[in-house]
């Protein structure tokens, strides 16, 4: 073997083992920002491909100028290109294999092999770019490229693949770029060594100059210290957007459900809460699309919608409730963002997503709270009359059951208190004691009488509910009523005949004992009248006679309290039966100065009637009149036919009967006389009910009451 002549310079290769080592392990820094970085990979592949392919080519191009600087003049530039791209192309095929997450045993040996090629073809050509011609020795050129691939396969498995590369050690990448950069040296050496070179010695004086010698020299520690600063600066730069970018994708996961998908929709990546919510695992989840978390919930339109929206490129937001992998639901706030390419199509989707399910069960159970209220709000202004107020009493909200039982709107009412509804029935203490209950925290119960816009008066079973402040003071009121106006009535109505069951009892009583000393007193009476011969004795018998018979009538009516009976109506005429009436009491009326007149149209209306019982109500009612007016004035009866039925109408112009005691005329023992006792009404009344008729009173204070009669009748 003839070696190549010239001078040997040792410093070339210490600096070449020095570059290759930087080289080394500035590419391994990048390779390895490769499988933890989500971004900027092809930046990182690009840059460690080509440090590290300069730094085999460094050692190898260095080291043959160590040892034959005469070679330098005749190199051949445009081979020793080609060495450095061949170089960087299998050094680039070499980390292909390391370029994904996993890395498995055949990736350290697909990438051995490829960096081992790397350097024999980086040796092969640089020899020959020298202009030498080389035969090799084929047992130690394998023996060399074995040693070369066990260093390199030993690198790259302590780097990627060992226990050791599970805790991220600060010290693997140093020891591993120093095995690298020997593996390269290595190589170099024993290719040398395998390889058999003749050549003809140039001569050229300027060729072992050492200018050019640290002209190269320069230029080379230029290329590559630049090469690798530059790279360092890349993978510092890409480092720290690597981990910004990390930080917020640690943020994403801490906080967020994040899934990534395919232009078809099939989910590439989720990240761990992801998996948590849906309590799917990544190998059930990826490769299938959202289809897998469909609760039903949504129709078909709705996803229409969303996938039409992504597809051209918008963003889309809205609220999906899923299925998880056991059956329960859950809702997210979703956002979907398309990512495009250069064409505006997207490419892929990802999907940020909050869990919202604690929300959505608030809003329900707030739905069904809301529902509720409103339930019991409505049921309440179908039943009740319901009434807002302030602390100051003031109304400020009523139900349409409170304006249509008051008459009043609720424009009218609002900003009003109570008073407007005042009937006066109540005393000031009653209210002042429902004041005091309420102001103090309590609740008050208890039956009010209201008075409407239109003057009447209504019953109010009532509770008064406060409400109050933190400080235990009430801050508004709630008033719920209900109608009892009926029942009052019913209640009066009971009344009355209880009343009346008691007169009836004590008529009864003094009916039976007043009916059998009157029998012994007429009998007498007629018995004295059948000896008598003096006339003006006769005329007082008969008197007495009379007197006896209308105690005996009173009696009757009595009886008829106590127990009424079928009254024997006939077919009467009762025009006449009222012009007697109004004949009898004439001069009594111009005695207290009164006008009494009839006015009646028609001649004869038949009615089926008592007449008697009948001139006694007439009796009452116009004697009642007469009384109602002690300053004199006018007495007006007249008669008005409606229909099949006659209105008989008393009309005098007296003092007039408040309205709250017009409604208890024909109570036993009520009346407005001084001096009366109420049973002439009751049994007026009472007369009239039995002949199937009516009695309607109307009065006004100081301007006088009308009575009128409605009766059935025949009209002639």
């Amino acid at each position: 073997m003839n070696a190549m002549l010239g001078t040997f310079h040792p410093y070339f290769i210490i600096i070449a083992i020095g570059l290759t080592i930087m080289a080394s392990y500035t590419s391994l820094d990048m390779f390895t920002l490769i499988r933890s970085s989500n971004q900027n990979k092809r930046l990182l592949f690009i840059g460690g491909t080509l440090s590290m392919g300069i730094g085999i080519w460094v050692m190898n191009f260095m080291a043959l100028i160590s040892v034959d600087t005469n070679r330098f003049a005749s190199y051949h530039i445009p081979l020793t290109i080609l060495s450095i791209f061949i170089g960087i192309a299998f050094t680039g095929m070499a980390f292909l294999a390391f370029f994904g997450k996993t890395i498995r045993f055949y990736h350290l040996l697909v990438g051995s092999i490829f960096l081992t090629f790397a350097v024999i073809a980086i040796q092969v050509i640089g020899l020959y770019a020298m202009n030498v011609n080389v035969t090799y020795n084929i047992g130690l050129l394998l023996f060399s490229g074995l040693v070369i691939f066990g260093s390199f396969l030993f690198s790259l498995w302590i780097l990627f693949s060992s226990s050791y590369s599970q805790g991220n050690q600060a010290w693997l990448k140093p020891v591993s770029a120093l095995i690298i950069s020997g593996a390269i040296a290595e190589g170099h050496f024993l290719l040398k060594r395998a390889a058999i070179t003749t050549s003809e010695v140039v001569n050229d004086a300027n060729a072992d100059s050492p200018f050019f010698i640290y002209l190269v020299l320069f230029v080379s520690v230029l290329i590559t210290g630049g090469l690798i600063i530059s790279s360092t600066l890349i993978s510092k730069q890409l480092a720290a957007t690597d981990t910004n970018f990390k930080d917020i994708k640690a943020a994403l996961d801490a906080s967020t459900i994040v899934a990534i998908t395919d232009q078809h929709g099939t989910i590439v990546y989720v990240n761990d809460k992801f998996e948590e919510i849906s309590n799917y695992n990544k190998e059930e989840i990826i490769g299938k699309n959202h289809r897998i978390l469909n609760s039903g919930y949504h129709p078909k339109e709705y996803f229409q919608n969303l996938w039409k929206t992504i597809q051209s490129g918008q963003i889309w937001r809205g609220e999906i409730r899923n299925k998880a992998k056991d059956g329960s639901f859950y809702w997210v706030d979703t956002t979907i963002v398309p990512f495009l390419n250069k064409k505006g199509r997207p490419i892929q989707y990802i999907a940020i997503r909050s869990d919202i399910s604690n929300r959505k069960k608030a809003e329900e159970h707030l739905k069904e709270t809301i529902k509720e209220n409103n339930d019991i709000k409505f049921a309440l202004d179908q039943s009740s009359i319901v009434a807002f107020t302030d602390a100051k009493g003031k109304i400020t909200s009523v139900n349409e059951k409170f304006c249509e039982i008051s008459k009043y709107s609720s424009e009218e009412i609002i900003g009003r208190d109570h008073n407007i509804l005042n009937s006066g029935y109540h005393s000031k203490e009653f209210f002042k004691h429902l004041w005091k209950t309420i102001g103090e925290g309590n609740v008050w119960k208890g039956e009010l009488r209201n008075k409407a816009k239109d003057g009447s008066f209504y019953w109010v079973d009532t509770t008064i509910v406060p409400f109050l402040n933190e400080h235990g003071k009430p801050y508004q009121y709630l008033a719920i009523r209900n109608d009892i106006t009926e029942r009052k009535k019913t209640e009066e109505v009971l009344h009355r005949q209880d009343k009346l069951a008691a007169v009836g009892q004590l008529a009864a009583g003094v009916a039976h004992e007043i009916r059998n000393p009157l029998t012994s007193m007429k009998g007498y009476t007629e018995f004295l009248q059948l000896d008598e011969k003096d006339p003006e004795r006769l005329e007082f018998l008969n008197i007495i006679l009379d007197e006896i018979e209308r105690v005996n009538t009173i009696v009757e009516d009595f009886m008829v309290l106590a127990k009424p009976k079928a009254v024997e109506l006939e077919e009467k005429n009762v025009v006449p039966v009222i012009r007697n009436v109004v004949s009898l009491l004439e001069f009594e009326a111009r005695k207290k100065n009164v006008r009494l007149t009839f006015d009646c149209n028609q001649e004869i209306i038949q009615i089926e009637c008592d007449e008697n019982r009948l001139k006694q109500v007439f009796l009452n009612f116009i004697k009642n009149g007469i009384e109602a007016m002690p300053n004199g004035g006018d007495l007006h009866v007249k008669t008005i036919i409606h229909d099949d039925n006659v209105q008989i109408s008393i009309q005098d112009s007296g003092v007039g009967i408040p309205k709250d005691k017009l409604q208890k005329l024909g109570e036993p023992f009520y009346t407005t006389k001084r001096n009366g006792n109420g049973l002439g009404l009751m049994v007026s009344f009472k007369i009239i009910e039995s002949h199937n008729g009516k009695v309607f009173v109307e009065s006004e204070l100081n301007k006088g009451t009308t009575f009128n009669i409605l009766l059935p009748a025949k009209i002639a």
